[in-house]
């Protein structure tokens, strides 16, 4: 009996993406090859696994992941005028 996942390496792994079908972005934690069949049959599938800001994880397919390139710099705030 096969393993039902393996994983598979992502050149976006633990940076920010953006799920191209819903436009949430989040952290990309994992790629997995996965077995989704509910059937006999097997029907592999390359899943994102990415965590949303709510810390929550949600699955797209990999495909539907690209570089998140609106991303906020960390420690940086725009100072208000009159401030030091």
């Amino acid at each position: 009996m096969t393993e039902p996942y393996e994983y598979v390496p992502h050149r976006l792994l633990r940076r920010r993406v953006r799920d191209i079908a819903s436009g949430t972005e989040g952290e990309l934690m994992a790629v997995i090859n996965e077995n989704v069949s509910d059937t006999g049959i097997e029907r592999w599938m390359k899943l994102a696994y990415i965590r949303g800001a709510s810390g929550r994880e949600f699955t797209t397919a990999a495909d539907n992941v690209e570089p998140a390139h609106d991303q906020p710099q960390a420690g940086r705030r725009r100072r208000e005028p009159g401030s030091a």
